[in-house]
């Protein structure tokens, strides 16, 4: 008997086949890459056969070579292919499409003040469903809900020391562990990495290893919206999140040096690549989404612009390759960045509602002539191509914020989340952290979606 030894949802360094004859036992442990089904390809399958072969070989009794040989090799084909089967269920099993009619219960919208004071939210949706909004200013913390958005729990230390947040946060939907981001000071500064194994309920450091881009450039963190894990095509299962090259430093004169960027993984974490730059200089503070077809669109603020580009809108990129390089720059004359008297821009949330064959996206920012105030949701129905729907969804101050969806089977499936810098009540300016969680008929109540 040959079997494929491998735990569900668990990151795996190994593969251990065993065979037993009589009293006789073989077992063999086979090296591989985090991801199983990268083994699983036709050219990797004959390199596996001789490799198990010339260790049969090595192993068996001479008597029995030619049945262990023969044998061995058939159910090792066998195991391979049920091995493979294993992959594929397991990346079946967490999808995180939905149903439209998911989204389209009756319109409803409540929110709750979950930070009295400070900045930087990120929300994340674990993949048990529960609903994770990290925020930090001077220190990283989390508050979680795990019926949906309709209660919280205390604040959660994320890390032990003085941290600002640097957004970007990753769930891992292969491993399920949390990855959450920040740096010493405002950036350029030391990069810090955090890491949650139970939905993000206790927290470690984690080491984080970023390679520089081909310009030799190492890219900082902050600000910006949180990544993903893909989960199409030839690069299902890396990590990615957006990143910035922040130049000599921040100051007004460095802008024109500034690009966006990202950072991805293939290994849950051990290491990151960092991508071409956006094709935009001036840029920073950045979202990015999958298509429907593993295409990643790319949405980033712009601090600065050379004569005829216009800086105080959005701009624009996709990736098909998995977030290397970002092609086809534009700028999103629909979407504002930020208040339209200043070329400063804002950092925006952004989310496409995990539908199967639908590309429909939500994106946030304010929609005002002065001031950051008047915070607005714009729904895209084909990709981030057209922006033609928006709605406000806070009159009053309202500054960064980010976007996620809720995770089907779960208390959180059909709803949208919005954490937002920006008080309920009646402050003159953005104040503390708060989240709103709606449906998209209350977003879209005149608009046919079926």
């Amino acid at each position: 008997m040959i079997g494929v030894q491998c735990k569900r949802l668990q990151p795996c360094s190994s593969m251990v086949l065993s065979s037993h004859f009589g009293d006789e036992a073989l077992r063999i442990q086979y090296p591989i890459d985090h991801d199983l089904a990268r083994i699983m390809k036709i050219n990797d399958r004959l390199n596996f056969v001789w490799f198990w072969l010339n260790q049969s070989l090595a192993a068996a009794r001479p008597p029995r070579v030619g049945l262990l040989a023969g044998v061995w090799c058939l159910g090792l084909l066998a195991a391979i292919a049920n091995a493979q089967n294993h992959v594929a269920e397991t990346r079946s099993s967490r999808t995180t499409d939905q149903s439209l009619t998911d989204f389209l219960a009756p319109p409803q919208y409540e929110s709750w003040e979950l930070f009295p004071d400070g900045r930087f939210p990120n929300v994340v949706t674990c993949v048990d469903g529960s609903i994770l909004a990290i925020w930090g200013q001077t220190q990283l913390h989390a508050r979680r809900s795990d019926d949906g958005g309709r209660s919280w729990s205390e604040p959660i230390a994320i890390g032990p020391n003085a941290a600002i947040h640097s957004g970007g946060a990753v769930v891992d939907e292969s491993t399920q562990a949390v990855w959450v981001f920040g740096e010493a000071q405002h950036p350029p500064a030391d990069r810090l990495a955090y890491v949650s194994h139970d939905h993000g309920l206790s927290w470690a450091s984690a080491s984080l290893v970023i390679e520089p881009d081909s310009r030799s450039h190492s890219p900082s963190l902050h600000m910006n919206e949180h990544g993903l894990t893909l989960q199409r095509g030839e690069f299902a299962g890396r990590l990615i999140r957006p990143t910035r090259y922040y130049g000599p430093a921040n100051e007004r004169e460095h802008w024109p040096t500034h690009y966006s960027n990202a950072i991805y993984s293939d290994n849950q974490g051990q290491n990151w690549h960092t991508s071409e730059p956006f094709p935009f200089l001036g840029t920073g503070e950045a979202a990015v989404v999958e298509l429907s077809d593993g295409t990643l669109y790319y949405n980033s603020r712009r601090h600065w612009a050379p004569a005829g580009e216009n800086p105080r809108r959005r701009w624009s990129a996709i990736s098909r390759d998995g977030g290397q390089t970002w092609l086809e720059g534009q700028c999103c004359d629909s979407l504002p960045d930020g208040p339209q008297d200043s070329d400063y821009g804002l950092m925006a949330g952004m989310v496409r509602l995990p539908i199967a064959d639908r590309d429909i996206l939500v994106f946030s920012n304010v929609d005002s002539d002065s001031g950051r105030k008047q915070g607005t949701l714009w729904v895209s129905l084909d990709g981030g191509k057209t922006w033609p729907h928006k709605k406000q969804v806070v009159p009053g101050p309202f500054a960064y914020s980010s976007l996620t969806v809720g995770r089907p089977g779960t208390n959180s499936a059909g709803w949208i989340f919005l954490f937002y810098e920006g008080s309920s009540g009646n402050d003159q300016r953005p104040v503390g952290g708060t989240l709103a969680r709606f449906n998209l008929r209350w977003l879209l109540p005149d608009v046919e979606l079926n």
